[in-house]
């Protein structure tokens, strides 16, 4: 598994648990610890300094490796983006694959050929649940990453009912969503009959430029219009 690193998510999860922490006890928190995480650091100390977070103090660890911030609560600017990420208005600079996992054939597709065009094409990295190293439960991991995330690519070769599921939460929060799947299943049983008549970008190893270039305009034109 590899870690998703993205600033501006980091930044959000840092607001996400300060407006629920204060949300639950109707007060500041009285501690909030960071270990061993010194760009967690630097995030917060931005927040602070843009307005929205707000802290009584905040003291250095030992050595100098992280910090503890005492008396946190979000200012109005804070809870305003708190409420935005919670409607799903937030967006970052990424886009989620929902997939089944464990097929190597469509575990090397995605790795080798989508993730690497959608962010050579379009700037925007694509990630799964197993490129979100994040302790928590799985289920609400995974809907915060929907939710935060710009776009929903959700690939239906196997009927997923995860992938459908996911695709239909995303749909439901407004996000574009595409729809992929891998041409002669396609051919031979269709999808979903909620999905079948959806626009549907249809994948062949042996055509990867094909598919490409029909995907990338497929995706160009659902932000646009989502803009």
């Amino acid at each position: 598994m590899n870690d998703f690193v993205n600033p501006a998510q980091q930044a959000m999860d840092l607001i996400r648990k300060i407006g629920d922490d204060v949300s639950q006890t109707r007060k500041p928190m009285t501690i909030l610890r960071i270990d061993d995480d010194e760009f967690s650091v630097q995030l917060m100390e931005e927040l602070v300094e843009r307005g929205a977070v707000k802290v009584t103090k905040s003291i250095p660890l030992q050595r100098g490796r992280g910090a503890k911030f005492i008396g946190v609560n979000l200012t109005l600017n804070g809870w305003e983006r708190y409420e935005q990420e919670k409607r799903g208005d937030f967006q970052s600079n990424y886009g989620f694959i929902a997939m089944q996992f464990n097929d190597p054939a469509l575990d090397v597709f995605v790795e080798n050929t989508v993730k690497p065009f959608v962010k050579e094409d379009t700037g925007y990295d694509l990630v799964d649940m197993r490129d979100v190293a994040t302790a928590g439960l799985i289920d609400n991991i995974m809907r915060v990453r929907i939710r935060d995330a710009a776009f929903v690519i959700a690939d239906l070769t196997h009927d997923n009912r995860g992938a459908y599921w996911e695709a239909g939460y995303a749909e439901g929060l407004g996000k574009p969503v595409i729809y992929i799947c891998e041409r002669a299943k396609f051919k031979n049983n269709r999808t979903h009959f909620d999905t079948n008549h959806c626009t549907t970008v249809l994948w062949s190893k042996e055509e990867p430029e094909k598919f490409r270039q029909k995907l990338v305009a497929t995706l160009r034109r659902s932000l646009d219009d989502s803009s």
